[in-house]
């Protein structure tokens, strides 16, 4: 089977991005095109694409949902023995990039990942819904599972065993923060001369600021 995509072009002329007009620090950047997409489009703002280095020596990567942004970074939650927590235990270098299409922009971010404190993790997992809560009880994330019946006979023993009490977090699913030393945002222009700015994080915690060739 073959399909030659070779003609599917678009011009991008919505935005420009210019150093004259770019923050010294990157998250007041992010903040500014996270809220400007959010407000102006639809869809999910705060899904991105995190990837990791796998065990098996290939980078994996997969859309989660950003729960909270800081100038100390980004924090998403999953299960810590998930193929992404296995793979960032072993490495914790990772990389995380937003696609907004609807505003012909890109940010990819380079950076560590960090569990966050317990606490936090509880205070988030107390403010899901509880179908959420039971989902990640039921679920041991990436492990082979022998039918979709089986999850959903578990869940519905959860939701007896639970039924009247609190659900508890559990141990192996929380919270982890992203701290990055390098952001790139990359705003779509015409005839491929895309504005791409790069933050280097530098040893005295400054930020280089730095135009890429498209």
């Amino acid at each position: 089977m073959e399909n030659d995509l070779s003609n599917y072009r678009k011009s991008y002329e919505k935005h420009e991005l210019l150093e004259s007009n770019v923050p010294e620090n990157p998250m007041e950047l992010f903040i500014k095109w996270f809220h400007e997409v959010d407000t102006l489009f639809a869809g999910e703002t705060n899904a991105m694409t995190i990837s990791t280095l796998g065990l098996d020596g290939y980078p994996k990567s997969r859309v989660v949902l950003l729960k909270k942004y800081t100038y100390e970074g980004f924090i998403f939650y999953t299960n810590y023995d998930s193929e992404k927590g296995k793979a960032i235990a072993a490495n914790p270098n990772v990389c995380l990039s937003f696609f907004w299409q609807s505003a012909e922009r890109q940010i990819i971010i380079k950076g560590k990942a960090e569990k966050i404190a317990e606490n936090l993790s509880d205070g988030y997992f107390e403010s899901r819904p509880r179908g959420s809560q039971l989902g990640a009880l039921v679920s041991n994330q990436s492990q082979v599972v022998e039918s979709k019946d089986v999850l959903e006979q578990q869940l519905k023993k959860l939701e007896k065993d639970y039924e009247g009490k609190e659900i508890p977090r559990p141990k192996n699913w929380g919270g982890y923060i992203i701290k990055p030393i390098e952001i790139e945002f990359w705003q779509g222009r015409p005839n491929r001369l895309h504005d791409r700015i790069r933050y280097t994080l530098q040893d005295d915690y400054n930020w280089l600021i730095n135009r890429l060739s498209p």
